[in-house]
């Protein structure tokens, strides 16, 4: 396999547990090996190829790039922060529909993640266009896992099983083993929301299982998180604390900073 094909592979493929990833040629590779890597939780290896994108690269990678620094922020509990750097990156995404999108998005999770629902709303409605007109299969399911949590966060769970499960299938027929999983994810939570718990154990249970063998850190994290307050059918509650620490623990050692803003 190639290097390009490697890359792309372990970003957007089959193979997110790659490691060690092959070096980058080009800013297109740099932006899959540092979304690899993110997916990973090795934050201090993705932060190193986006600080060169953002130096080096096109407009629309270069909006690519703060997007995902965006994101990286987000899962670490950053929301603020993570706000400036979606709000660069639609400005640098200009007409581009796939680069705007998925600042658009990005900025809706970001007001969603300090109760700014309404704005979390509109923003989302700003983000259709953009997803319609771009080539890009991610982001329909990225738009599905905001409005979800949009909609866990105003309590109607329903709405928010909806978007999820419609996540969930446009996942299945995506070729990024990560999406399918975090679509797994943003079910259990909905499902939780609706009051559904046993299926949100079930869905829950495997999905941790899997971000294990994918080696994706900061999906078992979460996982782990949500099974900690609603139980899990195949773990003792002190295995499922020692899996959310342990991968708490593992997101440090490889540059990742908490926060709780």
């Amino acid at each position: 396999m190639t290097t390009r094909a490697a890359l792309f592979d372990a970003a957007f493929g089959e193979r997110p547990d790659l490691w060690p990833l092959p070096a980058a040629t080009g800013a297109p590779q740099r932006w899959w090996r540092a979304v690899a890597a993110g997916g990973q939780g090795r934050y201090a290896v993705a932060l190193a190829e986006l600080d060169t994108l953002h130096r080096s690269a096109d407009a629309t990678l270069r909006s690519l790039s703060m997007s995902t620094r965006a994101s990286f922020l987000r899962q670490l509990g950053g929301h603020r922060a993570a706000a400036a750097w979606d709000g660069r990156a639609l400005a640098a995404a200009g007409a581009e529909a796939a680069a705007s999108a998925d600042a658009l998005i990005g900025l809706a999770a970001d007001a969603l993640g300090v109760g700014r629902f309404a704005a979390s709303a509109r923003l989302l409605d700003r983000a259709v266009g953009p997803v319609d007109d771009a080539d890009d299969a991610r982001l329909p399911i990225r738009l599905d896992w905001v409005s979800a949590e949009l909609a866990m966060m105003r309590g109607d769970g329903a709405r928010a099983v909806a978007h999820a499960e419609r996540a969930v299938a446009a996942a299945a027929a995506a070729t990024s083993a990560r999406h399918r999983l975090k679509s797994d994810v943003v079910l259990a939570a909905a499902l939780c929301c609706h009051g559904d718990l046993d299926k949100s154990r079930k869905i829950g249970d495997a999905a941790l299982d899997r971000a294990g063998e994918l080696g994706l850190v900061p999906l078992r994290w979460a996982l782990a998180s949500l099974l900690a307050d609603i139980g899990s059918a195949a773990y003792t509650p002190g295995q499922v604390s020692d899996f959310r620490d342990a991968s708490a623990d593992t997101v440090r050692r490889r540059g990742g900073v908490w926060s709780d803003r």
